[in-house]
């Protein structure tokens, strides 16, 4: 699977913005239907999302969009009429404020009978949103609910509102911070890395809305990362190469990795069971995080 360390979010109804978003060096975009989008304008904006994913060329970049949640008039509206028109050219679709696995079934039976009466071969993906109450505490049942998801991601805006949390920027400090002893999200955090990690799929986190703090987003992003977090939404261009080099190995994980798996390899052909790298003993574990490591390196470009 392709690498996804930053995730730019662009309105499903902007021609000139996805354009842009498309030649852009973020690993995945996708095209907004449901925040992004204003009520009146949800049709105008599904053709306008149709039309980028079969007339544009999206090079590597999987096609991607979002549509309205379940509990709003027009999730079944979006599903229908894009999936008709450009089926074929889909290959994951975000479904927000999911709080249930039942959500999950909803839009897996849908996109089957949609896929079969297209005739489709391929079966589209789904990212699911976890932004709620409800959805934190379901959401392990949640990421096992399809073989569709590939990945869960965390909605920080509808999360606080959710749990009635005061917040006054989506995925950034503010003053209810500096009072709470900790990180008032590494729950959450938590939880959804480790329902995506048993499902064996991705956990990306949200995004963080102050796009004129480079600073604070570089901060952000590397706390979900050395969560175990894969990668983070972007809702400004200016935050992809942050998001992008803080979710890549650095130069000296990179080196380190490889010392681990040739002194690993050369320990095998010699029949030696111990290995020690700088007095530092290396078991198993320490073997898998390097592959981790390399694989993510590799992915990303890095390394042949």
């Amino acid at each position: 699977m392709a690498v996804q360390r930053s995730v730019l979010a662009v309105p499903g109804n902007n021609w000139r913005m996805i354009e842009k978003a498309i030649a852009s060096d973020a690993d995945t975009i996708f095209l907004d239907l449901e925040d992004a989008v204003a009520p009146d304008a949800k049709a105008a904006g599904r053709a306008t999302v149709i039309r980028a994913l079969t007339e544009l060329d999206w090079g590597r970049k999987p096609r991607i969009f979002r549509v309205n949640a379940l509990d709003t008039p027009f999730c079944y509206r979006d599903l229908v009429d894009v999936v008709e028109a450009a089926g074929d050219r889909i290959d994951r679709i975000i479904v927000p404020k999911v709080g249930r696995p039942e959500d999950v079934a909803f839009v897996d039976i849908l996109l089957t009978q949609l896929e079969a009466g297209l005739g489709l071969a391929r079966r589209i993906g789904l990212e699911v949103q976890i932004e709620s109450a409800e959805g934190v505490l379901n959401c392990a049942r949640i990421a096992a609910a399809s073989p569709r998801i590939t990945a869960l991601v965390y909605g920080p805006g509808d999360y606080s509102a959710s749990v009635r949390m005061p917040a006054t920027a989506i995925g950034a400090p503010d003053e209810w911070d500096a009072v709470y002893p900790g990180h008032r999200y590494q729950y959450v955090l938590h939880r959804i890395l480790v329902a995506a990690r048993a499902a064996g799929v991705r956990a990306i986190d949200g995004p963080f809305a102050d796009f004129r703090d480079p600073d604070g987003c570089r901060r952000a992003a590397m706390l979900s990362r050395a969560m175990g977090y894969d990668g983070k939404w972007c809702i400004h261009p200016s935050q992809i190469p942050i998001v992008n080099e803080v979710f890549s190995p650095t130069p000296s994980e990179i080196v380190w990795a490889q010392r681990v798996v040739a002194a690993y390899e050369a320990a095998t052909r010699e029949g030696r069971g111990a290995i020690a790298i700088d007095g530092r003993m290396i078991d198993a574990a320490s073997i898998r995080m390097a592959q981790t490591t390399l694989d993510l390196a590799r992915a990303a470009g890095l390394v042949e």
